[in-house]
């Protein structure tokens, strides 16, 4: 195995799993292709890439292919994939069916609110509180001030919160 193919297994793969929560959120139906298509460049230009996080590179590139497939995707007919027709969201593992009807249900409302945020908001409130990263790392994922986070962030939980308190 190459040195450059090592590296990049060492520094961006483990990072696979968020970049494919991200592309969910961005474009539920097409994060599969959205990730490879990401990984596919990632790799490609990650000569290029300085720095000691690939977290938030891979971040932007995720997000660079998401508005890519949506640019391409607005001159054809969306197909919904099955299961998808509803917008239903996995239901959660629980231990009994009622419990789990409840959790889905919640589920289903948490995702309808956070899917309700303009997109710039909703990235800043997935890479923060569902992938963890620093206003710092969310800054340089998104090519923002530090300051401009901070603001649609605070926004985002306020425009969340308003979603949820509101049935």
């Amino acid at each position: 195995m190459d040195e450059r193919r090592r590296r990049f297994e060492a520094q961006a793969l483990p990072h696979l799993d968020a970049a494919y929560n991200l592309a969910r959120w961005l474009a539920p139906a097409h994060a599969d292709d959205i990730v490879q298509d990401a990984m596919l460049r990632a790799f490609r230009s990650f000569d290029g890439f300085r720095g000691a996080d690939a977290r938030p590179w891979l971040f932007a590139i995720v997000r660079n292919c998401a508005r890519d497939h949506a640019g391409r995707a607005r001159g054809r007919a969306q197909v919904p994939l099955p299961g998808e027709e509803d917008g239903a969201a996995l239901p959660d593992p629980a231990p009994g069916p009622e419990q789990q009807a409840a959790g889905a249900s919640e589920r289903r409302r948490l995702d309808a609110a956070i899917a309700a945020l303009p997109e710039e908001f909703r990235t800043v409130l997935i890479l923060r509180e569902l992938e963890e990263l620093s206003y710092r790392e969310i800054a340089l994922a998104l090519d923002v001030p530090v300051g401009t986070v901070m603001s649609r962030l605070s926004r985002a939980r306020a425009m969340l919160k308003d979603g949820w308190m509101t049935p």
